[in-house]
């Protein structure tokens, strides 16, 4: 399992909605790869068949993204990674209606 070495907690709440896309023919290994990575950050991380969504303070998620999606790019010719990020927790979100 890999470790992160985090500052101090900003006290900033962020959500990261991510979504590797390779593009090339073997692509599978590389967002199994990201994913599990992600899973192992100890930070929370939700999944759906479309994207993996991180949650957590600032500096942390930060500071294990900006390692992980270089490893992730690193591992394919070409790709795409989309993100998205939220000022705010919404790991415990659940629809209104």
């Amino acid at each position: 399992m890999k470790t992160y070495k985090f500052e101090k907690k900003s006290n900033m709440k962020i959500s990261v909605e991510l979504t590797l896309s390779p593009l090339q023919d073997d692509w599978e290994p590389a967002i199994i790869n990201f994913i599990t990575n992600l899973r192992n950050s100890g930070l929370t991380v939700l999944e759906n068949p479309l994207s993996t969504q991180v949650y957590g303070d600032y500096d942390e998620v930060m500071n294990m993204l900006q390692k992980e999606m270089k490893v992730a790019l690193e591992a394919v010719e070409r790709g795409l990674l989309y993100i998205k990020i939220v000022k705010s927790d919404r790991s415990n979100y659940e629809p209104h209606f």
